[in-house]
């Protein structure tokens, strides 16, 4: 059992009156497993193409125990597809760049692989509206309209699965959904963003600058040509909040979720973590306590012999915290063609062996909206690049004790130009709140060259 205290035990689950109602489990007629489901795949990019290629090369396994075939590609969209065509695609299949035809079609399932937010978000309501099932991999769409499709979905009869919107091949979602059903889950945190992981991962492996490893990332294909969006945690609170929808079923826009980035990180600062038996990661973490959720996304000390110390590369991470079942860990490849297409085709299956709408009621999944709160308390790590001159402890430690914060240690490693000097204050335990106007003060001293670098120390 793998034990990691990023949660508080004391919870409760009591929550506000649900917002929404959305259908879990549909019903069947013996007969709709009588013919395959009707596949048609909108976007034939890395993922698409990948899907596209397992649908096509094991058609011989997905057939049901009468031998039945259990899906079918029956049409590909996607812009100039007279280019993208492939041998290997039978000849069946209908391409198409017209989205309309693919809605007005009978396909009983729609992939949506375009990602985006337009004309993704259209595109999935407009099948939905028509009783189609969808299966998306497009995390922003789901992390802002996730709870109203699915309850559009549940309205028509029809189902919604997004396993591939958070950790790639890692099958998170999935298991939320069904072995983690039984428990009450109050918390969740992970390595969730892949390019930020490898990154860092470099950095400590080498001691390399950050623009060097982000460099080698998008040489790599980790990476974008721009990369904000992972570096600055846009990527990974998207996610976070995706898997506050399934695992804790609440109601959480990304916006409301503090995203801080890691491109303030620096060499020396694993060499400072390492002196304190940690490492540094990019950790997304969500705490449900009473009626309000502690969220936030960014780079944090972790026990260099934790799980998520040991997540090297673009690997991804997802620990849950259950009120029974204790701490669960998912580790795997979080992005990439191949390891995405699968939790798509899985999903598909999902479907097609699942009972459809039409016999009996769907079971609610009931929907709270907490308050969000970034007021985690944990020790610090506070990092400071200084001019040096007689007395800069002093100012730093008159400033912490007037706002209530203890020093836990001071640590300077030789070898530093005075003139542009790195050391470390680490701070018991205390609240975000009461840290940040001391940060204020000490960063607008004459002596600070950069802003103080502030990360939790998770235990």
């Amino acid at each position: 059992m793998i034990k990691m205290s990023f949660f508080s035990r004391e919870h409760t689950l009591h929550k506000s009156p649900p917002k929404q109602a959305v259908d879990a489990n549909p019903a069947v007629s013996p007969r709709d497993h009588a013919r395959a489901r009707r596949v048609a795949l909108v976007g034939f990019g890395t993922v698409g193409r990948a899907v596209a290629k397992i649908l096509c090369e094991r058609k011989d396994k997905d057939e049901d125990k009468d031998g039945d075939s259990l899906l079918r590609l029956t049409h590909i969209c996607n812009r100039n597809f007279e280019r993208k065509k492939q041998p290997w695609v039978p000849n069946t299949v209908i391409w198409t760049d017209d989205f309309r035809a693919v809605l007005n079609s009978d396909a009983d399932i729609i992939i949506e692989l375009i990602g985006g937010l337009t004309p993704a978000e259209e595109l999935v309501r407009s099948a939905l509206n028509a009783g189609k099932s969808v299966v998306t991999a497009n995390k922003q769409l789901i992390a802002r309209h996730g709870p109203d499709l699915l309850q559009l979905a549940s309205a028509n009869g029809c189902r919604l699965e997004f396993g591939a919107s958070v950790a790639g091949g890692v099958p998170v979602l999935p298991a939320l959904r069904t072995g983690l059903s039984g428990d009450r889950l109050h918390g969740i945190a992970g390595i969730l963003n892949g390019t930020c992981n490898y990154i860092l991962s470099r950095i400590e492996t080498d001691r390399i600058p950050f623009s060097e490893a982000l460099e080698e990332a998008q040489a790599r294909g980790y990476a974008e040509a721009d990369a904000s969006e992972d570096l600055d945690g846009g990527d990974a609170r998207a996610k976070l909040s995706i898997l506050a929808l399934a695992g804790l079923q609440l109601r959480v826009s990304p916006a409301d979720i503090r995203a801080r980035t890691i491109r303030a990180i620096e060499a020396f600062d694993f060499d400072y973590s390492a002196e304190l038996g940690c490492t540094i990661r990019q950790i997304s973490r969500a705490d449900l306590k009473q009626t309000t959720l502690f969220a936030d996304v960014g780079p944090s000390l972790v026990p260099a012999s934790s799980p998520f110390g040991r997540v090297q590369k673009n690997l991804n991470l997802v620990l849950t915290s259950g009120e029974y079942g204790g701490d669960v860990a998912f580790l795997g490849a979080g992005a990439g063609g191949d390891p995405t297409a699968v939790a798509v085709v899985s999903d598909l299956m999902f479907i097609a062996e699942s009972p459809l709408a039409g016999a009996r009621p769907h079971r609610p999944l009931q929907l709270a909206s907490p308050a969000i709160s970034c007021d985690f308390e944990t020790p610090w790590y506070l990092r400071f690049v200084v001019k040096d001159q007689p007395g800069i402890i002093a100012r730093l430690a008159a400033i912490l004790s007037a706002h209530q914060l203890n020093i836990d240690a001071i640590l300077q490693k030789p070898g530093f130009e005075k003139s542009a000097l790195p050391f470390v204050i680490t701070l018991e335990p205390c609240r975000d709140a009461q840290l940040h106007p001391a940060l204020q003060e000490m960063s607008a001293l004459p002596f600070a060259l950069k802003p103080c670098l502030c990360l939790p120390i998770l235990r």
